[in-house]
C-alpha cells in the first residue's frame, strides 16, 4: 500500500481525501501547516519513508513554495502541488522549485488519485541494467535512478530523470510534446499547460554546464536530445 503525506490547511478536504484515497488503497496521513510537512517528513526518514507529498502551496506558518525550497535538503521524495485555480505564476515556481506535478483546487478526488498513482508508477519503475547509448555521454541507472555525465552524477528530479529516459531512447529524433506528455507526465499535453516546458528548461540548465544547447526546442513540433 503506497504511503504518502498530504499538507493542506483545509481539515474538512483533506479528511475526505484520506477516506477517499484509503478506500482505493493508498494510506494517507495529513497535517496542516508547512512546518508540520517538514517534521513529518523529518521523523518518516528514520521509520517509513513517505512515497509521495501532496503539498498546498497556501499554508499557514511555512507555505508549500517554502516547504519545497527546504526539501533537498531533507528528503528527495516526489511532490504533486494543490494550487488554487488560475495561480499559474506559483505552479510554474513550483515546478521550477522541482515539484513533479500539480493540481488545482478544488480538486476532483478521482483526478488527484490518478495522479499520485501516474508519479508512484514513475518513481518506482525500475529496470536492471543502465540505460546509454554509444554516442551519448549520458548514463541513466534506471534500477537507483542516478544519472551521470561524463562520469558525474548529476542531480534531477524523477520526472527529469523520465524525461532523460525518454529522450535518451529517442536520442536525435524530435519527440513531441505530446507523446512526452503522455509518456513522463502520465496525461494528456492540454492547452496552456506548460509543466513540460518548465521540466526541460529546469532540465536543460541542469545540462548546460557540459554542453551549451544539450535539449533543442524544435519550433511547433518538440524536443530533441543532441548531448
Amino acid at each position: 500500500m503506497p504511503n504518502i503525506l498530504l499538507g493542506d490547511d483545509d481539515e474538512e478536504l483533506t479528511q475526505l481525501l484520506q477516506e477517499y484515497l484509503h478506500n482505493h488503497g493508498i494510506q494517507c496521513d495529513c497535517v496542516h501547516d508547512g512546518q508540520a510537512v517538514m517534521s513529518k517528513l523529518k521523523d518518516s526518514a528514520s521509520h517509513t519513508p513517505y512515497d509521495l507529498l501532496v503539498l498546498d502551496i497556501m499554508m499557514p506558518k511555512t507555505d508549500g513554495l517554502s516547504v519545497l525550497r527546504q526539501l533537498p535538503s531533507i528528503s528527495d521524495i516526489p511532490v504533486i502541488m494543490l494550487t488554487a485555480k488560475g495561480e499559474e505564476i506559483d505552479r510554474i515556481i513550483g515546478l521550477e522549485l522541482g515539484a513533479d506535478d500539480y493540481i488545482t483546487k478544488p480538486c476532483n478526488p478521482r483526478e488527484l488519485l490518478a495522479r499520485i498513482n501516474a508519479v508512484i508508477k514513475r518513481t518506482s519503475m525500475s529496470a536492471s541494467e543502465h540505460l546509454t547509448l554509444p554516442e551519448s555521454r549520458l548514463q541513466l541507472d534506471q534500477n537507483q535512478r542516478i544519472c551521470q555525465i561524463d562520469g558525474t552524477e548529476l542531480q534531477v528530479t524523477g520526472t527529469e530523470f523520465d524525461l532523460l529516459v525518454a529522450l535518451l531512447k529517442q536520442k536525435g529524433d524530435v519527440v513531441s510534446k505530446e507523446w512526452l506528455s503522455e509518456h513522463v507526465l502520465q496525461r494528456e499535453l492540454q492547452p496552456f499547460d506548460r509543466s513540460l516546458d518548465v521540466h526541460v528548461s529546469r532540465l536543460r540548465k541542469k545540462l548546460q554546464p557540459f554542453h551549451d544547447e544539450p535539449i533543442k526546442a524544435v519550433r511547433g513540433r518538440g524536443y530533441q536530445l543532441v548531448l
